[in-house]
């Protein structure tokens, strides 16, 4: 199981944003749904452009490329079938936490 590693303070990201970060090797796109933080990879499934500069509606992220929509919490396509990597992330002393592989 991988270590949770500090990304960010949650004062970075607030509530209804996300944003990119290099978290060991990989970029990981991070959403602040009220209160609760989700990882998933950055990069979309169609056709790689980065889901940390999407737009975020409540838990849905639509992919400004292609407009692809996912569920931050999963990391899945709204329409199903096919998705991205998600990673299991917290928030501890206001600080953001993520484990990846």
């Amino acid at each position: 199981m991988a270590a949770f590693v500090e990304v960010a303070s949650v004062q970075e990201l607030p509530p209804g944003t996300g944003r990119t970060f290099h978290v060991g090797d990989k970029e990981i796109a991070i959403f602040n749904v009220d209160g609760e933080v989700y990882a998933i990879d950055d990069a979309c499934a169609h056709a790689g452009a980065s889901l940390g500069a999407g737009k975020l509606q409540g838990k849905v992220l639509t992919c400004r490329a292609h407009g692809f929509r996912y569920d931050v919490t999963t990391g899945e396509v709204t329409t199903g079938g096919f998705g991205v990597a998600s990673y299991p992330a917290k928030v501890s002393d206001g600080r953001i936490f993520v484990a990846v592989d």
